[in-house]
């Protein structure tokens, strides 16, 4: 279900595209979820990351983009958040 996918950027920045599909959790904690995103995306600032995190919890996915250097970090956070991602190729 997961397949790795990075581009390089401006040749400098190498990134991974994740797509945040729900989440599981019996009660979901809004603000831990916007506060992962906004920490772990590279281009999402707060505010975009609240909005996104609505987006999530309504049963929509969510498209974000993660440094690569941080990515292992990024989706155990989101296993903690019982948020089921895939990784787009």
């Amino acid at each position: 279900m997961t397949h790795l996918n990075f581009a390089i950027l401006q040749g400098q920045y190498t990134i991974m595209k994740v797509i945040l599909l729900s989440c599981d959790a019996q009660r979901p904690d809004k603000r831990a979820i916007a506060k992962c995103i906004a920490e772990v995306s590279s281009n999402i600032d707060e505010s975009l990351a609240r909005e996104l995190a609505d987006i999530l919890l309504e049963g929509d996915s969510v498209d974000i983009e993660v440094d690569d250097k941080s990515s292992g970090s990024a989706l155990r956070a989101f296993r903690k958040l019982d948020i089921e991602y895939e990784i787009e190729e």
